[in-house]
């Protein structure tokens, strides 16, 4: 038994070595790659008061009088393609009666800034002739890629559902009737971005409802592009950009560096003292705790979320949430260890009695995660990525790598309380 458990110990701590490992230097294997935590082109995104970015100030391009509902359609648009291109940490503003400003972090090229946004796009359907038939946001409620059944023998693939207003829909209606029936040709549908055409679906019947589908040989890919571009296009009105300028740091270049340093420290400082209060019971957990930080850093440097200050601010928020599961799991086992059981039964019982307690608080922190990023936007909803992340992470690492580990311990014939816990008695035998 106790070699078994010298070769279980030896590999979890070599998995964790190889995550660490990953999370700071990356991998890449044939046409697989994991980026490092530390590539800031190709890793971890930094926002705006880390890395600076782009400022792009739109203007509504129209002569007629700019609502307020308009304004707030913009701004919700615009928030909505920097979130589908994973910008959550950027801003939307309004200034003035027909202006939004946007800030982009990590892209210092305004020019693809204005690119990625695709903000001056304005959708509109169109016949054969070249009149409009629907404009998007009047017309166009929504897009969405999905997988159903594509013609009547049931073959399924991929197809892209448009959501149409009520206006839209009588609109739509008298359109394809007036489509359908050509023979010609040019029984179909153009739908442009400014003016791009992006697809040429035919139509073959009248189609009055608020839904409709446009099908073809489609991939998930192509779909979903076609989706998303349809969503973007729903302004209510062209926009032009009328300043354009990238801007640095505002926390100053080295604001990320002494975050981390500071995040470091205070790390080293939580593994110095769970490794004094709780001797071995905290040398596991602190083992456990490389594997957490390290499994964190890969998954935000895969997704390549963008990180701000709040951001590392959640992250640190779910070190102390790891730490303090242990803290309820390994005070449990000095507990069962003060009333005399054996080192293994205690060990159990203390994360037995611990689960509850530990699944309650998570749970919580993960509702308030999901209601900090429903709700919030910006740095809010960055916050609340990584709180959610590294909430989850921490469940696991703090419930069963640290019970895994210190099984293993336990296997190798250490036997002595005072090793685990500082509580003295207890039975020798585990």
């Amino acid at each position: 038994m106790k070699s078994k458990s010298i070769i279980k110990f030896t590999l979890a701590v070599l998995v964790i070595a190889i995550l660490a490992y990953i999370a700071s230097c990356g991998l890449t294997i044939g046409n697989f790659s994991i980026p490092s935590a530390l590539d800031a082109e190709r890793g971890i995104k930094r926002g705006l008061d880390l890395a600076g970015g782009s400022v792009i100030v739109f203007e509504a391009d129209t002569t007629e009088a700019v609502s307020e509902d308009n304004m707030a359609a913009v701004r919700e648009v615009l928030r909505n393609r920097l979130d589908t291109h994973g910008y959550f940490e950027g801003v939307v503003s309004q200034q003035g009666d027909n202006r939004v400003r946007v800030e982009i972090p990590s892209v210092t090229n305004p020019e693809e800034a204005v690119a990625i946004l695709g903000a001056t796009a304005k959708l509109t359907f169109r016949d054969s002739d070249g009149a409009i038939v629907l404009t998007g946001g009047e017309d166009v409620k929504g897009a969405q890629a999905v997988y159903e059944q594509i013609d009547n023998a049931g073959t399924k693939g991929y197809l892209v559902q448009l959501q149409l207003t009520s206006a839209g829909q009588k609109k739509f209606a008298e359109a394809t009737a007036r489509i359908s029936p050509k023979t010609d040709g040019t029984n179909y549908i153009s739908i442009f971005l400014d003016e791009t055409e992006i697809s040429r679906p035919s139509v073959s019947e009248t189609i009055d409802s608020d839904t409709c589908v446009i099908t073809g040989e489609f991939t998930q890919e192509y779909a979903k592009t076609l989706a998303a571009q349809i969503q973007s296009g729903q302004l209510p009105f062209a926009l032009k950009d009328v300043e354009l300028r990238s801007v640095g740091p505002q926390l100053g270049e080295r604001a990320l560096e002494n975050s981390l340093l500071a995040g470091g420290i205070g790390l080293l400082l939580v593994m110095l003292f769970m490794l004094i209060r709780y001797r071995m019971c905290g040398l596991m957990a602190n083992v456990a705790l490389v594997g957490y930080v390290s499994v964190v850093a890969i998954i935000l440097s895969v997704f390549r979320v963008n990180l701000t200050l709040p951001g590392i601010a959640g992250v640190i928020l779910t070190i102390g949430t790891a730490v303090d599961a242990n803290v309820i799991i390994f005070e449990r086992v000095k507990e069962e260890l003060g009333v005399g059981k054996t080192l293994r039964a205690s060990v159990e019982a203390g994360f037995k009695r611990a689960f509850s307690a530990i699944i309650d608080s998570n749970i919580t922190t993960l509702i308030a995660a999901a209601v900090l990023y429903y709700f919030g936007t910006g740095t809010i909803k960055g916050f609340a990525i990584t709180l959610f992340i590294g909430t989850i992470v921490s469940m696991f690492t703090a419930i069963f790598v640290t019970k895994f580990l210190l099984r293993q311990m336990i296997g190798f014939n250490i036997k002595n309380p005072k090793l685990y816990s500082g509580v003295k008695g207890g039975k020798q035998n585990v």
